[in-house]
């Protein structure tokens, strides 16, 4: 039987290596292809941008909580940092969702990046 606890560590893992393992093909992907100026393949370009800003400050945030020697429970700068965090990920499912109608390079990696990035933040939170 599979306890709670592993599944949890598994997916754990899984968000933290594939995650920039598909924002960095995302966006050696659209530096390859032809660009589309239509506004869905924008909105798709910007749901990937905020997917990326989310996962950069997430690891921003452990590179800073390292370098002070971790944060406190419930500190209030950390879970200020959790609300940014998700509130960019939804941002970047809003418009990666946007994207979604007409072929682009970034067509499916904004929203799966973006929901990758919400889930991060909500096992991070939920370690707290």
């Amino acid at each position: 039987m599979v306890s709670f606890g592993s599944v949890l560590v598994g997916l754990y893992i899984c968000v933290v290596v594939g995650i920039p393992v598909a924002l960095v093909w995302g966006w050696m992907r659209w530096l390859k292809q032809a660009k589309k100026r239509s506004l869905i393949s924008i909105m798709s370009l910007i749901g990937f941008a905020l997917a990326t800003a989310s996962a950069m400050l997430g690891a921003l945030t452990a590179v800073y909580a390292k370098a002070i020697g971790g944060f406190p429970y419930y500190d209030p700068t950390l879970l200020r940092i959790y609300r940014y965090g998700v509130l960019i990920s939804l941002s970047g499912i809003v418009f990666g969702m946007a994207g979604l109608w007409r072929p682009s390079a970034l067509r499916w990696h904004a929203p799966v990046c973006a929901v990758g990035t919400l889930l991060y933040w909500f096992l991070q939170a939920s370690t707290e």
